[in-house]
């Protein structure tokens, strides 16, 4: 569960994310103990907690392969190859190891090279998208995070770049889609002007 994941180290990933997309590179993260990987690359950098380094973790980050990072925000892992058990339509081998690893992951931040787009997936769904080229979209990453641990997969609906999440109180900026189910959106509007 997400919840179990410090918000620091949720907020550390997207940043990092985002920067590594505005450089038009790639990335995996994934947060959990459970996932199956090969490392592709001697483990030559030792265990380290990824906030008191977030430059090493680019780094490491932008070699081919994930970094695998446990709930306590320490390296596991890098340049690993991730077992695809499912196939992301549309999408490139990037994406099917990020969705198959969220199965099994706590959260997964993929950084895609192609669109430069970074995708959260969590219980082999992918949940959030952000822009990185949406201005302002870092000041969204706090409010991005509290949707992380308020919600779990699938239960908000794209509703463009802009969506009210009225049961939180915020707005989300441009920058940020949520997927999954539209009726937990409608649900959570009828709840929130009911208590009005």
């Amino acid at each position: 569960m997400v919840k179990d994941i410090s918000k620091e180290l949720q907020e550390l990933l997207i940043q990092v994310g985002l920067k590594i997309a505005k450089r038009n590179d790639g990335a995996i993260f994934v947060v959990g103990k459970n996932v199956k990987h090969n490392p592709l690359v001697e483990q030559s950098v030792h265990s380290f907690k990824v906030a008191s380094n977030p430059k090493l973790l680019e780094s490491l980050a932008l070699m081919d392969g994930a970094v695998i990072i446990d709930e306590d925000g320490m390296l596991v892992a890098y340049g690993t190859m991730l077992k695809s058990t499912r196939v992301y339509h549309n999408f490139g081998t990037r994406h099917s190891a990020a969705i198959s690893a969220s199965k099994t992951a706590e959260l997964v931040v993929m950084v895609s090279e192609e669109d430069k787009k970074v995708r959260i997936f969590k219980a082999g769904k992918m949940i959030m998208q952000l822009d990185p080229l949406e201005k302002n979209v870092e000041k969204s990453i706090p409010a991005a995070v509290q949707i992380l641990e308020s919600v779990g997969a699938g239960t908000i609906g794209a509703i463009g770049t802009t969506i009210l999440a009225p049961t939180l109180g915020i707005a989300l900026l441009p920058g940020i889609v949520l997927f999954g189910s539209a009726y937990y959106v409608t649900k959570s509007i009828r709840k929130h002007f009911t208590k009005r």
